[in-house]
């Protein structure tokens, strides 16, 4: 693993995302191995910001938070969001439940997980 300085639930500059007002909402989500899902929320909150991902049929119909930093590009153009980590990865995520998205202790979570499964490659 890198020593790499991974900002969890903030939107990297090279995203874009900062500087244009547009909803993801909708957005197809690619992990570095594959289509995962497409987003059914978003935001953008400084030192909050995070995607909900609607996987569909792939991990039946689960829904899954990424924090923003996991973010790696945004395709603009062919409404599309690139995350730097595997499916494999976030199928193994913290379970989303209903309440959950304003928890506190379930953010925590979910940027321990992420943050330890980080290596600037998507890999374990």
């Amino acid at each position: 693993m890198t020593t790499h300085n991974w900002d969890a639930w903030n939107y990297r500059e090279s995203t874009g995302i900062s500087a244009r007002q547009e909803d993801l909402t909708g957005f197809k989500v690619h992990a570095v191995d594959g289509d995962i899902g497409k987003i059914d929320a978003a935001t953008r909150d400084v030192g909050a910001g995070y995607v909900v991902v609607d996987t569909g049929p792939w991990i039946f119909g689960r829904k899954v938070m990424l924090p923003a930093g996991t973010v790696e590009r945004v395709d603009w153009d062919g409404n599309s969001v690139h995350v730097d980590r595997t499916k494999e990865q976030i199928k193994a995520s913290p379970e989303l439940g209903d309440d959950q998205l304003s928890d506190p202790s379930y953010r925590d979570r979910v940027g321990t997980y992420y943050g330890g499964t980080y290596d600037g490659r998507g890999q374990l």
